[in-house]
C-alpha cells in the first residue's frame, strides 16, 4: 500500500516537473531569452506563509551549512528540476521488491 503511494506520488511529481519545463520553454520562446522559475518563487505564488515558517525553522534549527546549501542551491534550482527529482526519489523509493521465494532465479 505505501510503495503504491510513493510510486503514485513519485509520478504526479514527474507530471508537475513537466508543466513546469513546458511553462519555463513556452516563457522562454515567447521572450526570446532563458527564463526559469525558481522553486522558491513558485512556493511564494501557492502558500507564502509556509516557505517563511520554512525558512524561520530552517535558521533555527538545521546546522548554518546545511540550510545555507538548501537555500542556495535547493529553493533557487528551476522549479521542473525540484519536481523531477523528488518524482524519480519517490517512485524508487516504492519500487517493488525482490521475489525470493516461488520464483526462478533464471528470469
Amino acid at each position: 500500500m505505501f510503495r503504491f503511494l510513493f510510486r503514485f506520488s513519485g509520478l504526479w511529481l514527474l507530471a508537475g516537473a513537466f508543466v513546469a519545463l513546458v511553462i519555463d520553454g513556452t516563457r522562454s520562446i515567447t521572450a526570446g531569452r532563458m527564463i526559469v522559475m525558481p522553486a522558491a518563487d513558485a512556493w511564494l505564488a501557492l502558500h507564502p506563509a509556509s516557505i517563511e515558517a520554512l525558512k524561520a525553522m530552517g535558521e533555527r534549527d538545521l546546522p548554518a551549512w546545511l540550510w545555507n546549501f538548501a537555500s542556495a542551491y535547493v529553493l533557487n534550482a528551476p522549479l521542473w528540476a525540484v519536481l523531477g527529482v523528488l518524482g524519480v526519489l519517490l517512485i524508487l523509493i516504492g519500487r517493488p521488491g525482490a521475489r525470493l521465494i516461488g520464483y526462478s532465479s533464471r528470469d
